[in-house]
């Protein structure tokens, strides 16, 4: 197994020098990418001042997706593994890979995360979707054959969110398993400080609606889905406003991006499935373009 790890990344250097360190201490012979977002922080010089890093390259985009096809492009290995610029791999996580692989072209595992409270633990998830199990994974903690990721054509770059979820769809359309690897495990680095942040509903409802429909078309099961989650977060932000925690403005504000990011998503999701009818379903994929990289700096 030739292994080539790609690790986007964007303003967080001393995170991401950290991971570097125990990559390059566990993965010795694995060969290194980094992927680097719009970066403002020096996170170019730093990581041209290591001799651990095989390929950088540098992206204008600030969308993950770009940053992970941008690595596929780069990378030489016939496994491919992405790993989230603040996790750090523990000791078996290349031997649980390669057991991993041999079961199934993709195999994922547990993300351990270090908040106050404790810690927190990822842990296998799938739905069933007309009759389509769809295992799902941690796009910070994954690796693929390389052949897997071709036949998806890589991330779907319309996505700004959700990426993972997407592949994940389209994998199980095209019959790929997804291994889950208890073994293969990340955690951070540093303590997460657990406190709330605003949600960007809009594209959250825009991501959930594109990939369903682009995946399974305009089918009631599609429109239920997105009509129970609406619902949940309507509750939930109504409970916020009850407590004194938001306001009435706020909630109202929170609905409108729901209705405007999930209409906007239905249809692009629309457009996306007539443009694209294999069944990788990726008219924004890895072979899509040619001008990611805005510079490569290749030691290999």
């Amino acid at each position: 197994m030739q292994l080539s790890v790609v690790v986007p990344t964007l303003n967080a250097r001393d995170r991401l020098a950290a991971t570097l360190d125990v990559l390059a201490s566990r993965a010795p012979d694995a060969e290194v990418v980094v992927v680097n977002g719009p970066s403002a922080d020096g996170t170019t010089g730093m990581v041209r001042d290591r001799d651990d890093v095989d390929v950088l390259v540098e992206v204008s985009d600030r969308n993950l997706n770009v940053s992970r096809n941008a690595g596929i492009r780069a990378a030489s290995g016939d496994v491919i593994a992405f790993l989230r610029h603040d996790l750090a791999v523990e000791e078996a996580w290349v031997p649980a890979i390669e057991s991993g692989l041999d079961r199934a072209p993709v195999v994922t595992g547990p993300v351990h995360e270090t908040l106050p409270a404790g810690m927190t633990t990822t842990s296998p998830e799938h739905s069933e979707i007309r009759g389509r199990e769809v295992a799902y994974f941690n796009g910070g903690n994954v690796a693929f054959r390389a052949e897997a990721l071709d036949r998806i054509d890589g991330f779907d770059e319309y996505l700004e969110t959700g990426g993972a979820r997407d592949a994940a769809h389209r994998l199980a359309a095209l019959d790929c398993d997804v291994e889950w690897h208890s073994e293969m495990c990340v955690r951070t680095e540093y303590e997460a400080d657990g406190g709330v942040t605003d949600r960007d509903y809009g594209w959250k409802y825009r991501a959930l609606a594109y990939r369903l429909v682009k995946n399974y078309g305009l089918r009631p099961t599609v429109l239920r889905r997105i009509i129970s989650l609406a619902g949940s977060d309507a509750l939930s932000a109504a409970r916020d406003v009850v407590a004194g925690d938001a306001t009435p403005t706020n909630w109202f504000g929170t609905g409108r991006d729901v209705v405007v990011g999930t209409a906007t998503g239905y249809s692009d999701g629309l457009v996306a499935r007539a443009r694209d009818r294999s069944p990788e379903r990726n008219p924004h994929g890895c072979s899509k373009r040619a001008d990611r990289a805005v510079a490569t700096y290749d030691r290999r």
